[in-house]
């Protein structure tokens, strides 16, 4: 899915709120489009500073490479074993699938050429 130019413009606004240690309100996001010569619709603002109220966005950028797949050495044993039981539970319910034979459309009366 591809971000409009407004959206875009929002996000790149808020970054830059962010990186400068300011809080991110509609206000804020109005006066950097406005500087740009940037014109959206004027709800997309609010919008935004509504979306980052009470998130630490800067923390939200760092951990974004930090999920399970990610984890450094030293949580090597707890993540992998935490990873292993979801994973040998999708086997089993592959290996379910298989044994049970599907339904075709012939068999529910609904084939093509009857």
């Amino acid at each position: 899915m591809a971000l409009t130019k407004a959206e875009l413009a929002c996000v790149y606004s808020a970054l830059i709120l962010v990186d400068d240690d300011v809080a991110v309100t509609d206000e804020k996001i109005s006066t950097i489009l406005k500087a740009a010569n940037v014109d959206i619709e004027p709800y997309w603002p609010g919008l935004f500073a509504k979306a980052l109220e009470g998130i630490n966005v800067r923390d939200l950028i760092t951990n974004i490479g930090s999920g399970v797949g990610a984890a450094g050495p030293a949580a090597g044993g707890a993540a992998a074993a935490g990873a292993a039981a979801p994973a040998a539970e999708e086997k089993k319910e592959e290996k379910k699938k298989e044994e049970e034979p599907e339904e075709s459309d012939d068999d529910m009366g609904f084939g093509l050429f009857e």
